[in-house]
């Protein structure tokens, strides 16, 4: 009995003893934690369908696409959102300002809704962002019906402003601190705990030079990375596991696609790129209307995650960001551009409606026929001299030629501010518009022969942008030309200016109409602020357009501007 019971307990600490000695079951490494972020940017107040736009594709064929539009981006977010607890919507600047007629004639108002109804949550300002000044645009986030413009504001209905975050990190008001909040911050209450998120929202430190200047008077724009860099130790010090940039200023690639490569890109945003701190991982960017993902690729995102999603709606980017579940590290990052579609992806109900009231409130002033054209008015790609330029100037001169007007004796009007073609045939008031949606005031002065000339020096000494062929012009009204080799050394290539056929005398004095942009330095033209005898009858260029072309007119050639040495 003993040695059975002895045999048993031997047997019992074997099995046990085996038991302890099996080895363990193999681990299986928990999944990487999924953020994901929803960006678009250069919205422009797009809340109708724009126009198709043509994309190259991967095998060189050119296809349009009909894409866009508030009820259809709010639909293909809606989508992508679907089955995700950890996603953010955010937009690198120019939600607003160069709208269509439907939601600049209501200061954007209803692009604002809009955006509340698709549920961004945080937005860079932009450029355009301040193209009413920056009191209005602080309206645009706080609500209210406070009047800084011409415009009469809530027209349609009350505002209640922006339900989402408008970061400037990089814009100071005279009192030394940014117009909006620098940062946000974004946690996500994931299966392996909080994950956070930091964001830097910034607009391109050029901007005082792209916008009108009373617009912006008293705020300075600081430099890019710079700016960024110093916010870096506070954002972790709050503990963020991420950083991500949302920035109003870009590059272009070779071809404009859907926007899923990043090849030949090249533009203003890489010296900044190359100077970011490294715990910057995700740079989503704007202002060039193209579209691209750069993932990491040397010489241009160096490591980084580089995205765009166009304009106007066309697209959004779906970026997915994966943390380590037991650190919260980041350890991957992709991205790729969707294309929002013209109802594909469905069409928002709320968002419907808002542009149907919006459309039917603004129907009677946008059908109007206004005028006739015998053939198309172009603009051209580089912001040069057009038909579509040389119209505008030409319509300058005619509203301020009288004397009890200024009496001008030529006009000069930016080729970067002429924003699309005048189709041919009768024109609408919302295709006017559409072509100069900034509402200036044309402006009067005396110059010098030397001082217009200096001006005009101004012009062609900018360097050629990149992605762009030529330079940007000053285009001039029928009788004034002049002739810039661009071979010469800058302050010394406007080589002849004549008007009406004889040469400008340096020294003489000449009546000159610009708009109130230009007039006041914009496009870094500071040569104009030195005009005198400054008359401003509150005449818009859009009405100056209008009262031209209102008996028919045929579009005039493009040749009142000569480049030598131009690309």
């Amino acid at each position: 009995m003993i040695r059975r019971l002895a045999a048993a307990l031997a047997a019992l600490a074997l099995s046990a003893c085996t038991a302890q000695l099996a080895p363990p079951a193999p681990t299986v490494a928990a999944a990487p934690v999924e953020v994901q972020i929803l960006a678009f940017n250069d919205f422009h107040g797009n809340l109708q369908v724009p126009d198709p736009i043509e994309v190259t594709e991967a095998d060189g064929t050119k296809r349009k696409i009909a894409t866009g539009g508030a009820a259809h981006l709010a639909a293909a977010l809606a989508g992508l959102r679907a089955g995700r607890a950890n996603t953010i919507t955010v937009s690198a600047g120019d939600t607003i300002g160069a709208s269509p007629l439907i939601s600049a004639n209501y200061l954007d108002e209803p692009a604002i809704d809009a955006m509340n109804l698709l549920h961004l949550e945080i937005n860079s300002i932009g450029n355009h962002e301040f193209d009413r000044g920056a009191d209005e645009l602080k309206r645009m986030q706080a609500g209210g019906c406070a009047r800084f413009t011409r415009r009469i504001p809530c027209a349609v209905e009350p505002f209640g402003g922006a339900h989402f975050r408008y970061l400037a990190a990089n814009v100071v008001g005279a009192d030394g601190q940014t117009i909006f909040p620098p940062t946000a911050i974004k946690t996500f209450q994931t299966s392996a705990g909080p994950i956070t998120v930091g964001f830097i929202g910034e607009t391109l430190k050029g901007t005082a030079n792209i916008v009108t200047p009373a617009g912006v008077r008293g705020l300075t724009f600081k430099d890019e990375a710079e700016t960024a860099n110093a916010l870096v130790p506070k954002l972790k010090a709050q503990g963020v596991d991420a950083i991500v940039l949302l920035i109003h200023q870009g590059g272009k690639t070779k071809q404009f696609t859907v926007g899923n490569g990043c090849d030949g890109f090249t533009g203003d945003i890489q010296p900044i790129l190359k100077n970011l701190d490294p715990a910057i991982a995700i740079v989503i960017s704007g202002h060039t209307h193209w579209a691209y993902v750069c993932r990491g690729t040397p010489g241009v995102a160096d490591g980084r995650l580089l995205t765009s999603a166009g304009k106007y709606g066309y697209f959004v980017t779906d970026l997915r960001l994966e943390f380590d579940p037991a650190t919260h590290r980041l350890v991957g990052q992709d991205a790729h551009n969707v294309i929002v579609g013209n109802g594909e992806r469905g069409e928002d109900a709320a968002e419907k409606v808002l542009v149907a009231r919006y459309a039917a409130a603004v129907e009677p002033i946008a059908s109007r026929i206004v005028g006739h054209l015998t053939a198309p008015a172009t603009r051209s790609t580089d912001d040069g001299e057009s038909a579509a330029a040389d119209l505008i100037a030409d319509s300058m001169l005619a509203a301020t030629r009288a004397p009890d007007q200024g009496g001008a004796q030529l006009a000069l009007v930016n080729g970067t501010g002429v924003r699309v073609d005048l189709p041919g045939g009768d024109i609408r008031y919302d295709a006017a518009f559409a072509m100069m949606p900034f509402g200036n005031n044309l402006v009067v002065m005396t110059l010098t022969g030397a001082q217009l000339k200096a001006a005009i020096e101004q012009q062609y000494a900018i360097p050629v942008r990149s992605g762009f062929t030529n330079p940007a012009a000053l285009a001039p009204s029928a009788g004034f030309t002049y002739t810039v080799d661009m071979t010469r050394p800058a302050s010394g290539r406007v080589v002849d200016m004549r008007l009406d056929g004889k040469p400008v005398g340096l020294a003489d004095p000449y009546r000159v109409a610009l708009n109130n942009y230009l007039a006041s330095g914009g496009d870094s033209l500071s040569e104009f602020t030195a005009g005198t005898d400054v008359a401003d009858h509150n005449i818009i260029d859009l009405d100056a357009l209008v009262a031209w072309i209102a008996p028919g007119r045929t579009p005039p050639t493009p040749n009142r501007v000569h480049l030598i040495g131009a690309r």
